[in-house]
């Protein structure tokens, strides 16, 4: 890079993303300036990958001073109290125009918070949503900024060169003012810890239920990604049930401990849905299950006290049960969606944010974690009706998931007659049959909270007298 033309984008922290995330810009063509607190990263960076386009700083003054006017400097560091660090060293360092993006995954509520804070000084402020890991920073992610309008003007270009392309467009857009860019991004992640489960789930049914080994599970999985169950994930799971360990041979997934991690995006969503009364049943589920499996030493310790069933499956349930999970998998998926989907309409209302379901799904088409075919129909649906109320009851879906839902409750049927938990296959499952019954049974529980606390009813065949009280024990 010329000394004398300053770096037209800044990316503070190069770690894993935010080294990938610069070499992308600059593959493009813009001229990027680097820093890390740790110098010796971005050494390594240019030792391995050397740029005519990329330069790193050691000095976080420099690397300000190295950008041109408006400076454009997207933070990748961890969320939380590393973002506020580095934007309170930035602000001596920064002129009013300038922007601080934030590309982690940051707590929403913080963002609109730092929006302000950037305002007061008369700096703009993006919270950014980026999925696709080290892979699609380096080569095209799902980009989800919110922030001012302006603020976005200034850096639509460079996330515009960048994202991931799909048949529908640029996987990036204005998401919405304040918040709405990170928000859309937890949904997002929060649908992927649900679309996971769903997926070990199914390999758990067909490995336990009809003794399928790694290498049989990747070649069905492969011909159902062929088709309308075709994703991302599904090809990430083939691709590790396909990966043999060297040292044994065996396939690795089998050597892996069964503890899942987490780093509370998956939480966050289900913390939020309760906040705003948005059942994601889904979500929780699959949070649960990260959660259980963590307790090994007492999973392992309880199997020696609590036997699990003695049935087997039929001749018929195991002829059956591959294309029972296929339907069920993808019946599922639909339903997983469309809950994320009800979510970020609800905050959308709630902050006024004015987010385009179309537009998300849209994005999340190609580059990000969830890219999967239903996308496609998913976006059509919003398209043709933007305030559908729940995708479910959709012209694209509902028919599939009338001719799906008999074999899914064959699928969940199967596994729980012989002891295979399937936690999100049933809690979605009951999601869905709740949300077309026209009758539920919470009229016993608010009969029973007017009992114990007088917290009152409607009568159904009086609903216009408002909420009455009666004296339950007389």
């Amino acid at each position: 890079m010329s000394e004398a033309a300053g770096a037209q984008f800044g990316v503070a922290g190069m770690g894993v993303m935010g080294a990938a995330l610069a070499l992308n810009i600059a593959d493009h063509g813009f001229r990027v300036a680097g820093w890390d607190r740790h110098p010796e990263r971005i050494d390594a960076l240019l030792k391995k990958n050397p740029h005519a386009k990329l330069k790193g700083f050691s000095s976080l003054e420099d690397f300000v001073q190295g950008l041109e006017r408006p400076r454009r400097v997207l933070l990748m560091v961890t969320a939380g109290a590393a973002v506020d660090q580095m934007m309170e060293r930035l602000f001596p360092l920064l002129s009013p125009g300038d922007v601080i993006m934030d590309a982690g995954n940051s707590w929403f509520l913080d963002t609109r918070r730092r929006e302000e804070l950037c305002k007061s000084k008369g700096l703009h402020f993006l919270g950014i949503g980026v999925s696709g890991g080290e892979e699609g920073a380096r080569h095209g992610p799902s980009i989800m900024p919110g922030g001012p309008q302006e603020a976005y003007a200034l850096v639509r270009p460079v996330l515009e060169a960048i994202a991931a392309r799909a048949e529908s467009g640029l996987c990036v857009t204005h998401v919405g003012p304040e918040g709405a860019g990170h928000f859309v991004k937890m949904v997002h992640n929060g649908i992927e810890y649900a679309d996971m489960q769903l997926l070990a789930e199914t390999y758990d049914v067909l490995r336990r239920g009809l003794g399928m080994d790694a290498d049989s599970l990747a070649r069905l999985f492969s011909k159902w990604n062929e088709g309308i169950a075709e994703s991302f994930l599904l090809e990430t799971t083939i691709q590790v049930l396909r990966k043999k360990d060297a040292e044994t041979g065996k396939p690795l997934v089998d050597l892996v401990l069964d503890k899942a991690g987490q780093k509370g995006t998956g939480k966050w969503t289900v913390q939020v849905a309760l906040d705003l009364g948005v059942p994601v049943p889904s979500i929780a589920a699959a949070l649960d299950a990260r959660n259980l499996s963590s307790m090994k030493e007492e999973r392992v310790a309880a199997s020696q006290k609590l036997k699990g069933s003695a049935e087997q499956l039929t001749p018929e349930e195991s002829s059956q049960l591959a294309a029972w999970a296929h339907d069920a998998l993808y019946a599922a998926r639909v339903v997983t969606y469309a809950q994320g989907m009800r979510l970020i309409q609800a905050a959308s209302n709630e902050y006024k944010w004015n987010v385009s379901l179309a537009e998300m799904a849209r994005i999340w088409r190609g580059g990000c974690i969830i890219r999967a075919k239903l996308l496609t129909p998913l976006r059509e649906s919003f398209e043709k009706q933007p305030t559908l109320p729940n995708l479910v009851v959709s012209d694209a879906f509902a028919p599939v998931l009338e001719r799906m839902a008999p074999a899914w409750r064959k699928l969940v049927a199967a596994a729980t007659k012989v002891g295979i938990p399937v936690p999100v296959f049933s809690a979605t499952l009951a999601y869905l049959d709740s949300y077309r019954s026209p009758e539920l049974p919470q009229n016993l529980t608010q009969a029973q909270r007017d009992a114990f606390g007088a917290h009152t009813y409607q009568r159904r065949d009086r609903p216009e007298a408002g909420f009455v009280h009666t004296e339950w024990n007389k």
